[in-house]
């Protein structure tokens, strides 16, 4: 087992990930353009983006295998996977609860169901949920805690205009004689190129009252670098996994504060010789246009740093 797979250590980690023509976080109160911060231009990707990716991970290489079942799934209904839950409590006391005892369970049975969904629900047991939705079984925090992704320098979201050469109803296929449709026009938003550099965070004391496990943080390690290879679309164009830096402290309650431990991966512009002193540097347009500089030799005693990509 790999130090970076211990879940009785605590764990910080630095992802970093960028996008070429593409739209990697759409903001529904923007028309579906490219998450920013309004004051900064800065591009943002949301935790809960990043999380469906991993949700997405898993079930496709688990396949719903026991342990490794899906809580917010794609087009699931929440309260049908509470009553599983109340489901086998009934079949284990042979008691028949009522609906008023489902939302107002006793403590025993609401610990007995929140249990089970840990068990069998990955991502309740990484990321935690709130199951207390008319049908009650608790609530959950969970061990595996992201940040949004923030772009490394301002980004300029772009919508654009495409055609489509054929049309969606019969009747505008009818051509008349002073010419019909042909092909309809549509929208399409991206950003030119971006790097994002996102933060997280795994607390063991947490990970030991949602049960997860060593094999459960490999496969999130796992699930990490290899997330956008299984989520390709025309959308998001090209999605890549740059760089997983992993801070593994020698106990529990950490040796260092996440923070400083960030501060030793630093994103930087190459330097670009041909570019005068007065002028501004052109925009980067691929990863190569950065360089990592990571500050070994100040990583705190009793931490220890692992490049997983």
């Amino acid at each position: 087992m790999t130090v970076y797979a211990d879940i009785n250590k605590r764990h910080d980690f630095v992802i970093l990930f960028d996008v070429e023509n593409g739209n990697p976080n759409g903001d529904p109160d923007a028309g579906n353009l490219p998450r920013v911060d309004p004051e900064t231009m800065h591009g943002l990707v949301t935790d809960v983006c990043l999380k469906r990716k991993i949700r997405n991970y898993v079930a496709l290489t688990k396949n719903k295998t026991p342990r490794y079942e899906i809580y917010v799934e794609h087009q699931g209904v929440l309260n049908n996977q509470h009553e599983r839950a109340w489901a086998e409590l009934q079949e284990k006391t042979k008691e028949n609860f009522t609906k008023e005892q489902k939302k107002k369970p006793t403590r025993q049975n609401q610990d007995w169901t929140k249990d089970w969904m840990c068990k069998n629900f990955y991502d309740i047991r990484a990321f935690g949920a709130v199951m207390s939705t008319e049908i009650n079984c608790g609530q959950v925090r969970g061990p595996v805690q992201m940040t949004f992704a923030r772009s490394k320098e301002p980004i300029v979201p772009l919508d654009m205009s495409i055609t489509r050469v054929a049309v969606t109803k019969a009747e505008d296929a009818k051509v008349d004689e002073e010419g019909g449709k042909v092909s309809e026009m549509g929208r399409k938003s991206l950003i030119p190129y971006g790097l994002y550099i996102g933060y997280g965070f795994i607390n063991p004391f947490l990970a030991e009252q949602t049960g997860f496990s060593n094999d459960d943080l490999s496969l999130f390690w796992d699930a990490l670098t290899m997330m956008f290879e299984l989520d390709r679309s025309a959308s998001k164009g090209l999605m890549s996994c740059r760089g997983l830096y992993v801070f593994t402290h020698e106990n529990k309650l950490g040796k260092a504060p996440s923070h400083k431990l960030f501060d030793l991966v630093n994103v930087n512009r190459k330097t670009d010789e041909s570019v005068l002193e007065n002028e501004e540097p052109t925009p980067a347009r691929s990863f190569s246009d950065y360089e990592v500089i990571i500050d070994k030799d100040k990583v705190p005693d009793g931490v220890t740093l692992k490049e997983i990509i």
